[in-house]
C-alpha cells in the first residue's frame, strides 16, 4: 500500500507532467468548468469516471454513492443534479453502475447488513418487483441482472425529478443514459435507449444483445 507521502509525490509528478505537455492547462482549468456530462456512479474505487471514459479533468461533473442511487429524498444528489443542469448546463446525464456491485448484492441478499439497509431500500423494492425473474437465474447472473435493473431504475428517477422536468419545460437539451461497467473487461455497455423527454420515461426499453 502506498504511503500518504507517496500519494503527494505522485500528485506533484502528475502536475509536472501535465504542465510540461500543456503549460496553460491548470490556468485554464481554474478559470472555469464547462463539462457536457454529469456522471452519477457507484462509489466503488474501481470505477473512476474520468479514466474509464478517457475524459480529462474539467470534462465530467461527478457524483458517486453506494450503488449509484438517485433518491428523491437525498439532497446531496439533488444539489449536484441542480447545479449540473441549471448552472453548468450539462447536456448528458450518465447513470453508470457496474456488475458485481456490493451495494446491489447487499440488497439482493435476504439478511441484515446494518445502516446500509436503509440506503438500499429502493433496490430491495426493485428486487421484490422482479423476484420471479431473479429467482430463475443463477445467483451470479441474478446479481448482474439486478445491477442492470437498478441502473435503468435510477435513470428514470433522474428523469422524474422536478429539476429535469423543469429543464425540459424550458426547452433545455438534456439526455439521460443508462450504462453499466464490467470490472473484469474494463468495458461499458449501454443498457437502454436514452431518455430525452418526459414521453421517453415510460417507454424506455432495453437494448438487446
Amino acid at each position: 500500500m502506498l504511503t500518504l507521502k507517496q500519494l503527494l509525490d505522485n500528485n506533484r509528478n502528475w502536475a509536472r507532467t501535465v504542465t510540461e505537455t500543456d503549460p496553460d492547462f491548470f490556468k485554464q482549468l481554474a478559470s472555469q468548468q464547462s463539462p457536457e456530462y454529469l456522471w452519477i456512479g457507484c462509489s466503488d474505487s474501481r470505477v473512476p469516471a474520468n479514466q474509464i471514459t478517457g475524459l480529462a479533468p474539467g470534462e465530467v461533473f461527478v457524483h458517486r454513492n453506494v450503488a449509484n442511487v438517485v433518491a428523491e429524498t437525498d439532497f446531496n444528489v439533488l444539489a449536484v443534479l441542480q447545479y449540473a443542469v441549471d448552472v453548468l448546463k450539462v447536456r448528458h446525464i450518465i447513470v453508470c453502475g457496474h456488475y458485481g456491485c456490493g451495494g446491489v448484492k447487499a440488497a439482493l441478499e435476504n439478511v441484515r447488513h446494518g445502516m446500509i439497509d436503509n440506503w438500499l431500500a429502493g433496490i430491495r423494492s426493485l428486487r421484490r418487483k422482479h423476484n420471479e425473474e431473479l429467482l430463475s437465474l443463477d445467483p451470479r447472473l441474478a446479481l448482474d441482472r439486478l445491477c442492470e435493473l437498478n441502473v435503468m431504475h435510477q435513470a428514470k428517477h433522474v428523469a422524474r425529478t422536478s429539476i429535469i422536468e423543469d429543464a425540459w419545460t424550458r426547452g433545455q437539451d438534456i439526455s439521460i443514459h443508462s450504462w453499466i461497467y464490467r470490472l473484469d473487461q474494463g468495458l461499458i455497455t449501454v443498457l437502454a435507449n436514452s431518455i430525452n423527454s418526459p414521453a421517453d420515461v415510460e417507454s424506455i426499453h432495453e437494448i438487446s444483445g
